[in-house]
């Protein structure tokens, strides 16, 4: 049994174990020493695991779940390993990417449109907040009561929640969205997708919404030409979404997504390194979480003065 690096809400560890005489390789996944109010507990995170993968989702494959705190201290579930790497920095640096990468974000496209044909209301998922009647709003308002809660002021994030108050757009449709779709949350194995990983945000919102959080220059992770995840253009993956949904991408309101990811992510990297200062858990990675939310910052200024 060994932690995997990677999961700064989760645990993750690799188990390496024989069953009836067969090795197996699963990932055993737990609830870190603090986390974050708006992750899903672990029973709930095994349940959209197992919807998705009705729905044709490339999620790792469901192997049991255990909600008693007795046996590790805390509720986990297990899933069979899935192959490849995780790592952004190392798919977006592979010497190959020019040539799997368009391919890869056609995939990923489509990956997501079948995740976002599952439509309110699935029995299953029952413990999720009521679908939105104004998926942009909702977002907003949340997001509001996030930054009032942190320690200082940051005016750059609260501009840009008065932006998207003022330019919010229509939701066609509410659908179940990823809520976290973006390089480093994949499986990628010999250049395609081996699966979709870390459920533990997802909920009812605008599809769009999962759409601007992968387009997003915070998660290019330095290859700023290549809009969705660092990996490719943007027409493969609209290309491989439209292959299998019938609603079409508005790709007119991808910069408002966009900022909308660039605000989320700042105010989580200012949650993380709360966690930190706070004593419940204290890491390198969530102190460094902290000094992200500038870049974000930039991001969300650049992309509001394009818009205008």
């Amino acid at each position: 049994m060994t932690k995997l690096s990677g999961g700064a809400i989760q645990e993750n560890w690799h188990l390496s174990a024989q069953l009836d005489d067969t090795d197996v390789e699963w990932v055993l996944r737990t609830d870190a020493p603090s986390t974050l109010s708006t992750s899903h507990s672990r029973p709930e995170e095994y349940a959209l695991l197992r919807v998705a993968q009705e729905a044709g989702v490339s999620a790792p494959k469901a192997v049991a779940l255990c909600d008693a705190p007795n046996i590790i201290g805390a509720p986990f579930y297990l899933m069979e390993k899935a192959p490849g790497i995780a790592q952004a920095r190392k798919i977006t640096r592979d010497p190959n990417l020019a040539a799997f990468g368009p391919a890869l974000a056609h995939q990923l496209g489509q990956e997501l449109a079948k995740l976002h044909k599952i439509t309110p209301p699935v029995e299953t998922l029952a413990f999720l907040p009521a679908p939105p009647q104004n998926p942009a709003q909702s977002r907003i308002d949340h997001y509001r009561r996030d930054l009032d809660a942190l320690p200082d002021g940051h005016p750059v994030l609260e501009y840009a929640l008065n932006w998207l108050e003022d330019n919010q757009p229509n939701a066609q449709t509410v659908a179940l969205c990823h809520s976290d779709y973006r390089t480093g949350n994949f499986m990628i194995h010999q250049g395609g997708l081996a699966a979709v990983l870390d459920w533990e945000f997802a909920g009812w919102s605008d599809p769009m919404e999962d759409i601007g959080w992968i387009c997003a220059r915070c998660w290019r992770f330095g290859n700023d030409h290549l809009m969705v995840g660092g990996i490719a253009p943007l027409q493969p993956f609209v290309d491989g979404y439209q292959s299998i949904s019938d609603t079409p991408i508005q790709t007119e309101q991808i910069p408002y997504w966009q900022v909308m990811a660039e605000l989320r992510w700042a105010i989580i990297a200012l949650q993380q390194a709360q966690r930190c200062a706070s004593g419940a858990e204290i890491t390198l990675e969530l102190a460094l979480s902290g000094p992200l939310a500038a870049e974000m910052e930039l991001n969300i200024l650049n992309l509001i003065h394009k818009a205008q």
